[in-house]
């Protein structure tokens, strides 16, 4: 069988992305739970060519090419998959983001305008190691009515190529071609070329990868470069509350971009503080880089400047003493990617500054970085997490996979009668109300 191109691809996922908007929300949610199914059923299939992903990434993890982080990242297991599972059914259960009406308006008695919630079309993904992200990215292209090009890296393909075909199986009633498996390097620069077809892309990898897609297409780009997060602990923190913090935000899973990667202290309470986190962290292999007053107080190797701009995404974290809520501030401000910042305070007057003075797209109060997921935030899963304002923020769920269009309902209106020395007025009233096809509201 002769491989599709590129191109053919994105036409049928264009097509398909018409016919999906129109099926049901029952009909999309039945397609995801046979998802899941599908993935349980055949996790030893998945495992298998997993394990194959994985031995190949460690072979070169020895000869220096790879990552500990990435390798990590790529491994799946039996828990991992009856986890995947869940949040493909958690997605599935999540309210119909499609067709809800955000706002009524009574332009003239019966002209009625509607601006109501619909799929962004075709998006294009190209993410990095986790193959776990190809199943998160279909499941809400799938429940957004959105079609789907995925792009995998090369160090997960033979997980890839699995998922893949077990999804498109699953979803045979679906409308062929929603979603769609490229593989080669030069695929992806065929993709930043069709603005024409393409409506969104998504990238998911390192800061450099991510900067190479923003520079190379005029696509739109969703994504972040980097994940540069930071937990503050401030003189008026309660500080067993902030060593669990501390140490959950660095060690629960240190290879992910929510994972902080400098801890700021404040002056007053460090000395109390810093050898009960050290103690912690030396437990759990996490290697401590610290400033000047840090290294005063713990022993730890020095801090160059490059750590306060680094994600490690592995056990290593910068420690930083400042001597204020405003020298904390202005670090992050600095050297923060606009990711995820936390502080630890029982002052609500410094959580409300810190939290409003920070330019970032999640900033928590007394809770770890790592809630900075689609999946605990109730979003059901995300396609990614996005550092820029427009047009989602955050962790991207299915809100951020829908735009709007304007419905008008008329009773035989034209503008002539609104125009002119004798126009007629419009009422421009706001209304509750939704939008249903081809009637006017019987309010």
């Amino acid at each position: 069988m002769t491989e599709k191109s590129t191109e053919t691809k994105v036409a049928e996922a264009e097509s398909a992305a018409l016919k999906l908007a129109q099926l049901s929300d029952d009909e999309r949610s039945a397609a995801l739970n046979a998802i899941a199914d599908a993935i349980i059923e055949r996790s030893d299939e998945i495992l298998e060519a997993n394990e194959r992903d994985v031995s190949e990434a460690e072979e070169l993890l020895a000869a220096g090419e790879y990552s500990r982080a990435l390798v990590d990242r790529l491994e799946l297991s039996p828990s991992k998959l009856d986890s995947i599972a869940e949040m493909v059914r958690s997605v599935a259960a999540q309210d119909d983001p499609l067709g809800e009406t955000q706002t009524a308006r009574e332009l003239d008695e019966d002209l009625e305008l509607y601006k109501c919630t619909v799929p962004i079309g075709v998006i294009g993904t190209i993410f990095e190691s986790r193959p776990d992200a190809l199943v998160q990215i279909a499941a809400l292209g799938l429940k957004s009515g959105n079609a789907v090009i995925l792009k995998g890296g090369s160090e997960a393909s033979h997980s890839n190529r699995v998922l893949f075909e077990i999804i498109r199986e699953a979803t045979s009633e679906m409308p062929d071609g929603w979603s769609q498996l490229i593989e080669a390097r030069a695929d992806v620069d065929a993709l930043l070329d069709m603005d024409d077809a393409i409506d969104l892309l998504m990238p998911r990898g390192s800061s450099a990868f991510v900067e190479y897609i923003q520079d190379n297409t005029s696509i739109a780009v969703l994504g972040h470069t980097e994940g540069i997060c930071h937990v503050y602990v401030d003189d008026a923190a309660d500080l067993s509350m902030a060593a669990d913090i501390a140490y959950d935000a660095k060690v629960q899973y240190p290879a992910v971009c929510n994972a902080v990667e400098t801890l700021l202290v404040h002056e007053s309470v460090a000395a109390e503080f810093l050898p009960k986190i050290a103690e912690r962290y030396v437990d759990a292999n996490v290697e401590m880089r610290g400033d000047e007053a840090s290294r005063a107080i713990v022993d730890m190797e020095r801090a160059e400047s490059d750590d306060w701009a680094t994600e490690y995404g592995d056990l290593v974290v910068a420690v930083k003493v400042v001597d204020s809520l405003g020298e904390a501030i202005d670090h992050i401000t600095t050297y923060g990617s606009k990711h995820t910042e936390s502080i630890v305070t029982e002052d609500a007057e410094r959580a409300s500054r810190f939290m409003r003075s920070l330019d970032s797209a999640s900033v928590f109060h007394n809770a770890s970085t790592r809630f900075s997921d689609g999946y605990r935030f109730g979003l059901g899963a995300e396609v990614g997490i996005s550092t820029g304002k427009i047009h989602a923020r955050g962790p991207v769920g299915l809100e951020g996979l829908t735009t709007y269009q304007y419905y008008l309902e008329g009773d035989g209106q034209v503008v002539g009668t609104y125009a002119g020395a004798d126009a007629k007025s419009f009422t421009h009233e706001d209304f509750d109300g939704s939008w249903t096809p081809g009637s006017l509201s019987d309010r």
